[in-house]
């Protein structure tokens, strides 16, 4: 089977699945650079490059929407030296990828409690945002200081302040109303959710919105993701029957 026919076979199966939105817990970047005995910076690096190929993957197979898990509110807790190494290495990328990335025609949003960064990180961030806030590929999400529980503890403090003020009444509050208080409000809930590494949990990741995502685990470490392994991914995705409860 050739390339182009595969890809036009996944292209067939997300037009008539009506498939929007991968969200992908990238995990394994520490247990790959272990099993190459290799330093975890390079995991963490060779992750960049995973994300760059998953990137083109979707715009090849017109898949509009990519949120990825980069860095949590749990991850604070891990060595300092690899915190500042994650920092940093995000700081570095988006500074020498964004041309590319805007070429290629993404558009970059963070999502997450960024104002807590460093100022000259949250600077390049938001510079990021600017620039490609008019592409029209791949919506790419990025989350990054974020945690799901912070997240639905937020949306219910920017509730609670409108019902004190009297913008609105108790009764108002519906599901509509709360997923328009989240960070991903004007997108469509994931259909799918990745995860890579093995690991068979959710690790408080978009807690509200997977609520009928379908799961799909694979033990392929993240820097070993490509655009095959997504397309085993989405192949998976189309078995699936989404009940959606009834």
């Amino acid at each position: 089977m050739t390339k182009i026919k595969e890809k036009n076979q996944i292209k067939e199966i997300v037009e008539k699945t009506n498939l929007q939105h991968i969200a992908i817990i990238m995990d394994g970047n520490r247990r790959w650079a272990k099993t190459h005995l290799l330093p975890s910076a390079v995991g963490h690096q060779k992750g960049v490059e995973s994300l760059k190929k998953t990137m083109r993957a979707f715009d090849k197979f017109g898949i509009k929407y990519l949120t990825v898990y980069t860095f949590s509110t749990e991850n604070w807790n891990r060595k300092k030296e690899e915190v500042d190494f994650l920092m940093n290495l995000l700081a570095k990328t988006l500074t020498d990828e964004l041309e590319e990335m805007h070429n290629e025609n993404v558009k970059i949003r963070f999502i997450g409690n960024i104002e807590k960064l460093s100022p000259k990180l949250v600077k390049i961030l938001k510079n990021a945002e600017k620039k490609t806030e008019k592409n029209t590929g791949v919506n790419l999400q990025i989350a990054f200081n974020y945690g799901a529980r912070d997240e639905i503890v937020q949306a219910a403090k920017k509730i609670a302040q409108k019902a004190v003020s009297g913008e609105i009444k108790i009764d108002d509050i519906d599901e509509t109303m709360f997923s328009e208080n989240l960070y991903t409000a004007d997108m469509p809930d994931p259909d799918l959710l990745i995860r890579t590494g093995g690991e068979k949990r959710i690790s408080n990741y978009l807690l509200w919105q997977i609520a009928y995502s379908e799961v799909y685990v694979t033990d392929k470490f993240w820097p070993e993701f490509d655009e095959k392994a997504l397309s085993e991914a989405v192949t998976e995705f189309e078995k699936r029957n989404r009940r959606y409860g009834k």
